[in-house]
């Protein structure tokens, strides 16, 4: 299917047309009829013909009839917003009229490129004075050299060589993409006795099927409960068409023109976005207009920031790209209607000194097409899923989740990664790890998985237990007066292996619980439980003395082998069971594990330590 709209001057037959070319009557209304004056959209369809020789089967194309009066331009585009070509009708008895003009403008302001052009009441006039007229002027806009036929819907003159443009132009439409996102602009919404709420629009892209969740304005969950397209019930619909959807959800009832529904999850709704304005300077709109695109028509405060470019604030958020074209008018229409390109629907804020002059300059660069590469330098770092709800394709894969990063910004980062990592290390040489979570908030990223993908990449840095560490040892430097407090525990417990000092004597040789700790990470020390230290080895020495006893063996049992107390005894015997050296045989007996051998050390891979056993 092809959809076109029309446009042209009121009372030049655009109804008439359509209607002689479809045999449908577009005017809803009884009044419309009434007073030969189309007040509100109209849609009617007909069937092309197949080829050039008028051959029968062809595709459909639909026409969105639109008001010609200067006091329903916002209903006029509301049907032209999601059209991509047009069907432009000029009277041969009238010629080129005020509403021709605002109509053409709002055509080149929204970037349209496909039309025809048709002459009307060719009965009544000469049309080629007209046709001449309108092709020239309409040459000099977005829509280009137009093709043109001069016709008379009274006596049907001219109606097969109009047939004929229109299959051609519908045959040179770029076909959309029908896995697309949807974002259907609603243009009628009424409700059926039986089925409920039934929205109407043009589908510009992308499929909707019976069965699929849409969401309303980006909040509501909607689901589509039925489909039409030209009157018949069908199970999908792929753009470009003209759809009836019944939907049923809890904001069905409230449902209207200028509302819009989309696919779940894949865009971003936004109240403020930069945009370039061409048509008119931008220090000659007023601060407050009104922005058309699609079906909606919302007021917007206009900030400029440079001849050509502006900050809009809109009074309601709306689904919108980068790329997206629209149109700035005037309530009233005492100014021209001047066309705007949306460059970023999430534009930073302005919070310092000279921010609006560097983004006017940043904004001077940018050209509206969507661009990975360009997006990902500004923004540093962005989510791939964000990104395409922009508009903008992802340019690289993502470096951890769905975060993408600027190969440049990237670089930066692990540089200053680096350097904090051995700033802290300079700093706390008794903890020199720099906790991932600090480093996360040190560096300004929104997720730490950030942070652990940036260490992985960096020659320089180690993880360990949630802390990065630089080259070399991970185990901190003990500074002297703490070595030698170490130094003295550790030739005292050579004299008496598990006679842990008691809490009095840690005090007198200065030792805290954040040195005791520092101690262990350097392997001074092996902490065994909570206060309770003894020499690096003291667990394999341990295993070695409780294996000559007979197997198993009680508590009391093993606190005299080793020559210690049950405040050491208990936690030392936990210890070993953690690692996998001892295990229970029941509530009071253990026994030593097969494979740990009194004189062969640790095991390769012993077990992960307690997580209840706690640390200093």
């Amino acid at each position: 299917m092809r959809v076109l709209a029309t446009a042209g001057h009121v009372d030049h037959g655009k109804s008439a047309l359509v209607r002689a070319l479809t045999g449908m009557e577009p005017d809803r209304f009884e009044e419309e009829r009434r007073r030969g004056l189309t007040l509100d959209l109209g849609f009617v369809w007909t069937r092309l013909a197949s080829d050039a020789t008028g051959g029968s089967g062809g595709e459909h194309i639909a026409f969105v009839d639109v008001p010609g009066h200067e006091r329903f331009v916002a209903t006029m585009l509301a049907g032209v917003g999601p059209v991509p070509a047009v069907l432009f009708v000029v009277a041969a008895d009238q010629g080129w009229q005020p509403q021709s003009q605002e109509h053409l403008e709002i055509l080149d302001a929204l970037g349209v490129r496909h039309a025809v052009l048709a002459v009307s009441r060719s009965d009544l006039a000469d049309p080629e004075p007209v046709r001449a007229d309108a092709v020239e002027r309409m040459a000099a806009t977005s829509l280009g050299t137009v093709p043109s036929v001069a016709v008379s819907a009274l006596t049907g003159a001219g109606l097969d060589a109009l047939r004929r443009e229109l299959a051609k132009l519908g045959r040179t439409l770029p076909v959309p993409p029908a896995d697309a996102d949807v974002r259907l602009w609603l243009d009628r919404a009424f409700t059926v006795r039986g089925h409920g709420t039934v929205v109407t629009g043009t589908l510009g892209a992308g499929s909707v099927r019976v069965g699929d969740r849409l969401v309303a304005d980006g909040t509501t969950m909607l689901r589509v409960r039925g489909l039409q397209c030209l009157h018949e019930d069908v199970s999908a619909v792929s753009g470009v068409a003209r759809v009836a959807v019944n939907v049923h959800g809890p904001s069905d009832g409230v449902l209207g023109r200028g509302q819009v529904l989309l696919t779940p999850d894949r865009w971003l709704l936004t109240d403020l976005i930069d945009v370039r304005v061409s048509g008119v300077p931008v220090d000659d709109l007023p601060r407050t207009v009104t922005l058309h695109i699609g079906t909606a028509a919302v007021p917007v405060t206009v900030r400029p920031f440079g001849p050509d470019t502006a900050r809009l604030t809109l009074s309601r958020a709306l689904p919108l790209r980068v790329g997206d074209r629209a149109v700035l008018r005037e309530p009233g229409g005492r100014r021209t209607p001047c066309g705007v390109t949306v460059l970023d629907v999430r534009p930073p804020r302005l919070t310092r000194r000279g921010a609006a002059r560097a983004r006017a300059a940043e904004l001077a660069g940018m050209t509206g097409r969507p661009d990975g590469a360009a997006e990902l330098r500004r923004r540093g770092l962005v989510r791939r899923t964000e990104l395409a709800a922009m508009g903008v394709p992802a340019p690289t894969a993502p470096v951890a989740g769905d975060w993408l990063a600027d190969a440049a910004h990237w670089a930066a980062l692990r540089d200053r990664l680096e350097a904090e990592v051995e700033r802290h290390a300079a700093e706390h040489p008794l903890e020199p790890g720099l906790p991932t979570e600090a480093a996360r908030r040190l560096l300004g990223l929104p997720d730490r998985s950030l942070v652990d993908a940036l260490a992985g990449t960096s020659g320089k840095l180690h993880r360990n237990q949630g802390r990065l560490y630089g080259p070399g040892d991970l185990r901190p430097a003990l500074p002297p007066s703490v070595q030698t407090a170490v130094d003295t525990l550790r030739h005292e417990l050579v004299r008496a292996p598990f006679r842990a000092p008691e809490a009095d004597r840690l005090t007198e040789l200065g030792l805290t619980r954040k040195t005791l700790a520092a101690a262990v990470a350097a392997g001074a020390l092996l902490r065994v439980g909570d206060g309770i230290v003894l020499l690096p080895d003291a667990d394999v020495r341990a295993v070695a003395v409780l294996r000559r006893l007979p197997q198993p063996f009680t508590l009391s049992e093993a606190r005299r082998a080793l020559d210690t107390t049950r405040r050491v005894a208990v936690p030392l015997l936990e210890f070993l069971d953690a690692r996998g050296y001892t295990e229970r045989v029941d509530d009071q007996r253990r026994r030593c594990r097969a494979g740990t051998e009194s004189g062969g050390g640790r095991e390769s891979n012993p077990p992960a330590r307690d997580p209840r056993t706690p640390r200093f």
